[in-house]
């Protein structure tokens, strides 16, 4: 059998992803604070890129940096759906907009640019100035809570040593963590004890005890419990609870977690009344020390929205947010001076070619998101009029097929996007919802349902709270809704609602 060589010609599809293009699927995705970052990180990255903070003077704004597209260019949300569906002029119209700005003569360009009346910021005075909100000092943390304490305390050089370790190994909950977790081969490493962090310290145990306990006495009391036992005794102590009290918090916790009130009454030989009384102090006691302390104040977090959604008249009008978003430009003075040198002209092309990319990228992912939206107010019309009763069954695919693009562009352009509306602020998300058929009537989305159990359960009564089954039968009675009791009891869950047993209230 002989071997020869053939030359042989195939004609093939095959998707090349450019720089470029990976680029703006990246920023597509990306929420509003994200592509701050991302901006950000290219501004310190590209000397010839400059946003609002620069001097206005040698600045080419988007529209006038960008050469003209032409109309045979295919949409970029057509290139960023890419990934998905693989078409014919794919990667010929992303390798013609690349060849568009390689042949870019940026000298020429900068030349003609100096020529023109720079724009104006529009901006001055108070305009400037950030909202009240965004200029609040930043909560401590309940570690730097802790610390400070810490070094307003009397303890010696070892037992601060100690008490460090202590604040450090504490969980989220502010529970001191003693797991000794996984090592890097998965295997697990054996859980520390008092005495360890004591031998670090090079303290003697009992008094790694007697310095815990002080520590549990810091603001929250508390903190630093191995248990939940532990940290509510420390505050039944602390604040002078009765011997009951204790008893209840050492011994029987879990009878009160099931409302077991007569074991408790049999086993301390008292009175129900006197248990009653003993648990609604209990109840009053902290069990997460750290609720006041997160790493992220969550009080403080506002979200901004991408776009809003508001009545003109009768037409409901979709419009982008541009607030606290850099506007971008090309740095024409800087360019043009870099340009002169021949050791740096090849790279000064090369960031003038990624700035245009960004830049572009921005203004079409503004674009794709005000599209979306358009079409989502066009289908939940009623919603945005009546209220979240009203909100329409709807899948990704519904609005893929509404503006010709792909379900997973849809998915990245919806993912950690917000809008405004008369109803409330939303994720874009949340106007995706699965259908649940109604009785003689049109399906209803599942947020509805999800609503409608909400609102029945805030109006049961506390005393004798209703069963997920008597819940299914008023859905179907009141509104027509038919869902299997599993499907009510998820839903619940969903929403964070307990059960019926737990939700009952004893006092």
């Amino acid at each position: 059998m002989g071997i020869e060589m053939k030359l042989q010609f195939k004609l093939a599809q095959q998707l090349v992803m450019t720089p470029q293009l990976v680029q703006a699927i990246k920023l597509l995705q990306l929420s509003r604070m994200e592509l701050v970052d991302e901006i950000s990180r290219e501004l310190d990255g590209n000397p010839v890129l400059a946003d609002d903070m620069t001097d206005p003077m040698g600045r080419s704004e988007l529209d006038r940096s960008l050469p003209a597209q032409s109309a045979s260019d295919p949409p970029m949300e057509e290139r960023i759906g890419v990934t998905e569906r693989v078409e014919a002029n794919t990667d010929m119209g992303a390798r013609e907009i690349e060849k568009q700005v390689k042949e870019v003569d940026w000298e020429q360009f900068l030349e003609n640019r100096q020529l023109q009346t720079p724009a104006g910021s529009g901006r001055n005075g108070f305009e400037e100035l950030p909202p009240i909100e965004q200029s609040l000092t930043k909560p401590n943390t309940l570690r730097e809570h802790l610390l400070w304490q810490l070094q307003m305390s009397d303890f010696v050089d070892n037992e601060k040593q100690f008490a460090a370790l202590v604040i450090g190994n504490l969980d989220e909950r502010g529970y001191l963590d003693l797991e000794g977790g996984e090592d890097a081969e998965g295997n697990k490493r054996p859980d520390l004890t008092i005495a360890d962090l004591a031998a670090e310290a090079e303290l003697d145990p009992e008094d790694a005890e007697e310095v815990l306990k002080m520590i549990q006495r810091f603001d929250p009391i508390g903190v630093a419990s191995r248990n939940l036992r532990e940290c509510l005794m420390v505050q039944a102590e602390t604040l002078g609870f009765d011997e009951v009290e204790k008893a209840i918090i050492r011994e029987h916790l879990h009878n009160v977690e099931r409302r077991n009130f007569g074991a408790i009454a049999k086993a301390l030989k008292i009175e129900l009344d006197e248990i009653y009384d003993a648990v609604q102090e209990i109840q009053k006691l902290e069990s997460i020390p750290a609720r006041n302390f997160s790493e992220v104040d969550d009080k403080a977090i506002a979200i901004t929205p991408d776009v809003y959604v508001f009545k003109d008249g009768d037409k409901w009008v979709v419009s982008d947010n541009d607030k606290g978003m850099q506007r971008l430009y090309i740095n024409e003075t800087l360019a043009q001076k870099m340009l002169k040198d021949p050791k740096a002209k090849e790279f000064i092309s090369e960031k003038l070619k990624s700035a245009q990319w960004l830049i572009r990228a921005i203004e079409q992912r503004r674009r794709t998101i005000l599209r979306v939206t358009d079409c989502i107010v066009e289908k939940q019309r009623e919603f945005l009029e009546k209220g979240v009763a009203y909100l329409k069954p709807m899948i990704l695919r519904d609005v893929a097929a509404a503006v010709g693009m792909h379900e997973s562009t849809i998915s990245r352009v919806t993912s950690k996007k917000y809008v405004h509306t008369p109803q409330g602020l939303f994720e874009l998300k949340y106007f995706f919802n699965s259908s649940i058929s109604r009785i003689a009537d049109e399906d209803i989305a599942s947020e509805s349902v999800k609503q409608a159990i909400k609102k029945i359960i805030s109006v049961e009564d506390k005393g004798d709270p209703l069963s997920d089954q008597a819940i299914v039968k008023i859905l179907e009675d009141q509104s027509g809704i038919k869902i299997a009791r599993r499907t009510v009891a998820k839903y619940r869950e969903m929403l964070g609602i307990l059960s019926s047993s737990k939700r009952k209230k004893m006092f």
